[in-house]
């Protein structure tokens, strides 16, 4: 057992909140700038689709470094990697703020953005050592709530911000957010090295598993689903459900405020019968496709399904998260890092074939694309659970050769 793990209640605060508030600031980074997109391009003098690479090349950067550098940095002290990744995405949001230049523009999100891993990660393996083993699960679920919040808030304050003051300001709040978050560590977190852990050697050998593949797969086609799906919501709302653009800002706050909601959920859920909520989740998601394609033209409907959706995705990110650390528990940062690249490489793969069939189809038949990836991660999914039988909630309690 870690040795922080056996004296975390006398901690004050808890590191938990802390950890929460670090990952808002890097997904609030990263997230953020979608809602001032046309502003950057005005500024820079760019197209739309050219100021689009702020977002994707932060997203690229991350699938590239997740599953190398929390091996490569495991190593080192918890604190000092946790600081320094913090202070670069101050640096990097300081830069952004003030250059004119859209090249350094791109530099200052990139580089950071290519320890996005390393913190995250950290995040989630310290929160679960951080309580008693069997909290740990409710643990990360509230961490994954500044992940919900980043994503969900980041987008309509940054762009709030720059229409009442600037672009530039609207930047900064991104570096006072993860100012914030570097202070409350340096203040509050204790020191946690490195002894202990496994070699990088060592923690390569755990993909010699076909579980964790089969868990990748299925992080992979999950994490499509949700945000495939997601990436076209706005359109989807206005053309297929006919709603109003003030209705439409409403529905998204509605289905963010149920994103977070299903992230405190996730935590009392995996810590009763993951098994089960394994099962049952990819049916589920697919059930709530399935009524927004025969149903998504009433307005009644489909708020109840944002609901339901929200909730879907807020639970999905835990669950997807469970799933490839629990087949990996001795190498966490490592599993973590397998956990974001894989999750951004079902982002990616999820917008690319809905924004096809969006293209190609009536917007409706946006919503197949999502089925289409539930189908691939449930096939996943079981094929993960039926090889570890009655141990694939938590499969790896002895260690497998």
């Amino acid at each position: 057992m870690p040795p922080h793990r056996q004296d975390a209640s006398k901690r004050t605060p808890p590191l938990v909140p802390i950890l929460m508030l670090g990952v808002f600031g890097l997904l609030n980074t990263e997230m953020g700038v979608i809602g001032i997109l046309p502003m950057i391009a005005e500024r820079y003098g760019v197209s739309i689709s050219a100021a689009g690479w702020v977002v994707s090349s932060f997203a690229l950067a991350v699938a590239v470094s997740g599953p190398i550098l929390p091996l490569l940095l495991s190593r080192i002290n918890r604190k000092h990697l946790m600081l320094f990744v913090l202070g670069l995405f101050v640096a990097g949001n300081l830069v952004s703020a003030f250059t004119s230049n859209f090249a350094v523009l791109l530099i200052a999100r990139i580089v950071p953005a290519l320890f996005h891993p390393v913190y995250c990660s950290m995040a989630f393996s310290v929160a679960a050592e951080s309580v008693p083993r069997e909290e740990s699960s409710r643990a990360v679920a509230k961490v994954f709530v500044g992940v919900s919040a980043g994503m969900v808030l980041g987008v309509p304050l940054s762009s709030l911000i720059a229409n009442a003051a600037s672009l530039t300001y609207a930047m900064l709040f991104f570096a006072a957010v993860t100012a914030v978050a570097f202070a409350a560590t340096l203040r509050f977190v204790p020191s946690m090295p490195a002894s202990g852990r496994l070699s990088g050697a060592a923690q390569l050998h755990v993909l010699k598993r076909s579980v964790i593949w089969l868990s990748l797969a299925a992080v992979i086609g999950i994490n499509g689903a949700l945000f495939g799906l997601y990436s076209y919501l706005a359109e989807y709302l206005e053309l297929v459900t006919r709603y109003d653009w003030r209705t439409i800002s409403v529905m998204l706050f509605v289905y963010g405020l149920s994103n977070i909601a299903g992230n405190l959920l996730a935590g009392r859920l995996l810590t009763g019968n993951p098994r089960r909520l394994s099962r049952i989740y990819p049916f589920a998601l697919g059930g709530v496709y399935t009524l927004m394609l025969l149903f998504g033209q009433s307005g009644v409907v489909m708020a109840v399904l944002l609901v339901l959706w929200g909730m879907l995705g807020g639970l999905g990110g835990n669950l997807m998260q469970h799933w490839i650390v629990s087949a990996a528990p001795e190498a966490p940062e490592f599993a973590n890092g397998l956990f974001l690249t894989s999750a951004n490489l079902g982002t990616t793969l999820g917008t690319s074939v809905c924004g096809l069939l969006l293209a190609g189809m009536d917007t409706r038949y946006v919503v197949l694309g999502g089925l289409l990836f539930v189908v691939f991660g449930m096939t996943a999914n079981g094929l993960r659970m039926a090889q570890n039988g009655r141990g694939a909630a938590f499969p790896f309690s002895k260690k497998i050769g």
